[in-house]
């Protein structure tokens, strides 16, 4: 017998089959053609396939792996169903995912097109979803110099002939509904570069659930059905004034923070239990977590995201860390996220040249690569990256009850020449070094999350001179609620390094700050970043033996409590951390065998205390009226006086920055009457020298131009907070 020719294949079919059409629902599914409808499936696994509704076997085309059905009208339901029989004998049966209409709406395309879609990361991804009745998973992605994308998966053999997507357009969003598929699997977009014929496998930028690393696949997730039980503090924060409350953060990553006996990571649970109930001990407000974004490499910190919608999986699942968040919010204790939208990494599976183009990236290296981290800086100037990030800042704070958001490295994003050399870098339309689409970016950032969530906080790490960061955009602003007062944090550092003996020559080093403390509104940081690279532990940046180093670092958080803005310590610092951070492990927790240790922490949680109760301490953080200073002159003794106020209410605060005694040393206060020393930095309890005073009356003796005095005496290398 003669064997037939080959079947020749059409065009569409023929760009079908080697995977290259961009709207494979042309070829696929059915077709009504005359009095007939034509149905025609592409299934490279199967052997034999069927109709499901009437066992109806549906014809392979000879010589390829099409099958193809001519159906009399009224013969199909109006989704059919196929079972089809692979290569080892095993059954298949689902729904046609090409017999679905289009179900992305035009609005949201519309809107995201315009970069104007906060809520964009529930239509782009992986989300649950019903068509027609049906139930399944709707996958969209934007790629728009792609000439095709598939979703590959662990439900397809992680071919991207199974399952190509269909273009809507111009916009450069693909999708494709796929019935009867369920949470839990994993899934990747397989694009095909529509210039170059590259094709590229990479997970969804859109992901909310990622594999543990090194595996990079993403996960659907399920329907979020966590009950949550913050309902009270969720209410409170939409009037949360953040100006005038107190604010002490406690910096943790959560990988080092503590670990297992086996040395593993703790799950977000455990840390709701053991993290929660640590912080809520020594009084901080809030917690504010170093990058749980997704990202593939721990020596990043998190700092190299490739999951901007994603909680890591290294510690558990989305729920776990909702569940984390809800007991720190029933506790009375706000959550604060490190956030990266000023680079993001290289890597082949993820964000960079997503379609075989500079999509979220600037194609010109000047301006796209950070030369100092090796990553890559986002493209502000395109509507579709900024709805990319403000969806991201948006989602974080709704779907995860977040409080606020620290955003990393602002002044990167600021200055087109930041870190570069002379020629690395293109001047704006203007000529200037302002990044003016960075700018626009950044206001449009503070101002959709204040309007979408009242009372949460966006806070700038911002290291230059770049004026009003936390001012209203409306006023030419940048419009975040608060700014790391880096200055400051420099400049004391740098004061406390120095020998007693040497401070009187850089006493402005603590005095300074306050010409420029009130012009933006201001945290103070001890952050990780001054206890890695060779920098040493916050104890052992101090001077003297071990009583001097622990007098030292005692002196100094006083003086950070006492001085206007919100407070932010490391992890480890509260106790004294002897050695560098060390990511790779947890804190050295056993230092608190000793009494030093103890006793720092026991201080610690005092002034957070006092911090809180004490309204002169806070309300006025970012006010000038909040504050006043005694003396600011004594730079032969090293002492250091000033106020704090609130209405009638003053808080005298005496720093003596020497470890010698000061007896009957003079100090002048507003109003007279008896003062009592509520705070000594020095005290038994803090395993000090317990040199101090107790009850104290002024005299009618004026002194630096106040109208009465106190005589007192002064702790070495001590502070001291009286109150009338």
């Amino acid at each position: 017998m003669k064997k037939q020719p080959p079947v020749m294949l059409d065009f569409d079919s023929v760009k079908v089959a080697a995977a290259q059409h961009h709207n494979p629902f042309s070829v696929l599914g059915r077709h009504p053609k005359a009095n007939k409808i034509h149905v025609r499936l592409y299934l490279p696994y199967a052997e034999t396939v069927h109709f499901t509704h009437n066992n109806v076997a549906i014809s392979r085309i000879e010589g390829t792996d099409f099958f193809e059905h001519i159906a009399k009208k009224g013969e199909l339901p109006p989704h059919y169903r196929i079972s089809w029989v692979d290569k080892n004998g095993e059954c298949h049966e689902n729904y046609d995912p090409y017999d679905f209409g289009v179900q992305l709406p035009e609005f949201d395309l519309h809107l995201f097109g315009e970069g104007k879609h906060w809520h964009i990361y529930q239509k782009l991804g992986a989300h649950l979803h019903t068509a027609d009745g049906i139930e399944g998973v709707l996958f969209a992605v934007w790629a728009p110099n792609a000439g095709r994308v598939s979703i590959v998966g662990d439900f397809n053999h992680w071919d991207g002939r199974c399952h190509p997507m269909r273009s809507l357009g111009g916009g450069g969003v693909w999708e494709l509904f796929i019935p009867e598929l369920t949470a839990g699997c994993f899934y990747k977009f397989e694009l095909l570069n529509r210039a170059s014929g590259e094709v590229l496998v990479k997970t969804d930028p859109y992901g909310q659930q990622f594999e543990n690393r090194p595996k990079t696949s993403s996960m659907v997730v399920d329907k979020d059905t966590y009950e949550w039980q913050d309902n009270t503090w969720m209410q409170q924060r939409l009037q949360y004034d953040w100006l005038h409350q107190p604010m002490s953060i406690y910096e943790v990553h959560l990988g080092s923070w503590k670990r297992d006996e086996y040395g593993h990571f703790l799950n977000y649970r455990e840390f709701a239990t053991q993290l929660v109930d640590y912080v809520k001990q020594l009084g901080f407000t809030h917690i504010e977590l170093l990058p749980v974004t997704e990202h593939p490499l721990d020596d990043s910190w998190g700092y190299q995201t490739t999951g901007y919608f994603a909680p890591t999986s290294r510690f558990g699942s989305p729920d776990d860390f909702r569940y984390l968040i809800d007991c720190c919010h029933q506790n009375n204790i706000g959550v604060i996220l490190d956030w990266v939208p000023a680079h993001f990494p290289k890597d082949n599976f993820a964000l960079a040249r997503f379609d075989g183009s500079a999509l979220y990236e600037h194609e010109d290296p000047r301006k796209g690569e950070h030369r100092d981290w090796g990553t890559l800086i986002y493209n502000f100037g395109r509507n579709e990256v900024r709805n990319f990030l403000l969806s991201s800042a948006v989602f974080w704070l709704e779907e995860f009850h977040l409080d606020g958001l620290r955003v990393d490295a602002v002044a990167s994003m600021l200055y087109l020449d930041y870190s570069r050399e002379a020629g690395d870098w293109e001047p704006n339309c203007y000529g200037g070094n302002e990044n003016l689409e960075a700018i626009g970016f950044l206001r449009e950032l503070n101002t959709i999350t204040h309007q979408q969530q009242p009372g949460t906080v966006i806070m700038a790490e911002e290291s230059t001179s770049w004026p009003q960061v936390t001012r209203p955009t409306w006023a030419g602003g940048l419009g975040f609620s608060m700014k790391w007062n880096m200055g400051w944090m420099h400049d004391v550092l740098a004061y406390m390094k120095e020998d007693p003996i040497h401070r009187q020559y850089h006493h402005n080093q603590l005095t300074f700050g306050m010409l420029y403390a009130f012009s933006e509104n201001f945290t103070l940081p001890f952050s990780h970043d001054e206890v890695v690279h060779g920098k040493g532990s916050m104890l052992n940046k101090m001077k003297g033996d071990e009583w001097q180093r622990f007098a030292n670092l005692r002196l100094l958080y006083t003086f950070m409590f006492a001085y206007p803005g919100k407070k932010l310590l490391f992890m480890g610092n509260e106790f004294g951390q002897g050695t560098e951070w060390n990511f790779r492990k947890e804190l050295d927790w056993y230092v608190l065998d000793y009494a030093p240790h103890v006793g720092l922490q026991t201080m610690v949680k005092d002034l957070n205390h006092l911090y809180k109760t004490e309204l002169a301490l806070h309300w006025h953080d970012f006010e000038q009226r909040g504050f006043d200073w005694i003396d600011c002159h004594d730079m032969q003794q090293s002492i250091l006086c000033f106020q704090r106020n609130h209405g009638q209410e003053h808080l005298i605060i005496v720093l003596n920055f020497t470890p010698v005694i000061r007896e009957n040393y003079r100090v002048g206060v507003p109003m007279s009457g008896t003062y009592r020393e509520i705070f000594n930095s020095d005290s038994i309890y803090y395993a000090g020298s317990n040199t101090g005073n107790d009850i104290v009356k002024t005299d009618d003796e004026p002194w630096m131009n106040q109208l009465y005095s106190l005589n007192l005496t002064l702790p070495p290398l001590g502070a001291i907070i009286l109150k009338l």
